[in-house]
């Protein structure tokens, strides 16, 4: 049920960077609050869904480190935004840091199913 638990940790934290690309990626005032409040309302499902299965430690963190990511990337490739190398230093501290506890004693929520 852990596995399940950090796919939709990263689902919510992919859609939370959706959210704000779509902010800056569409010109139409009703189309870009529409996306971005979209993708709010699916970011809050898939984070309420991965509380389900992990603590909300590792939710978080783990929502927290893919919007993280995923924001910086997506500047980078989309909107040719610098990404200095203290970013990439950062990201890799990030990501073990996700790591570490993923793979902690932190006890993962039964499953209610």
């Amino acid at each position: 049920m852990g596995r399940r638990g950090y796919a939709w940790a990263v689902a919510a934290g992919l859609n939370a960077a959706l959210a704000a690309i779509s902010a800056k990626f569409f010109s139409s005032q009703i189309l870009k609050y529409a996306m971005v409040v979209f993708c709010n309302v699916t970011m809050w499902g898939c984070y309420v869904n991965s509380l389900k299965a992990l603590s909300s430690l590792q939710a978080t963190v783990t929502n927290f480190a893919t919007n993280f990511i995923s924001s910086g990337l997506a500047g980078y490739f989309l909107f040719e935004e610098p990404l200095p190398s203290k970013w990439f230093v950062g990201a890799t501290f990030i990501i073990i840091g996700v790591f570490i506890l993923s793979i902690s004693s932190t006890e993962t929520k039964p499953s209610s199913d």
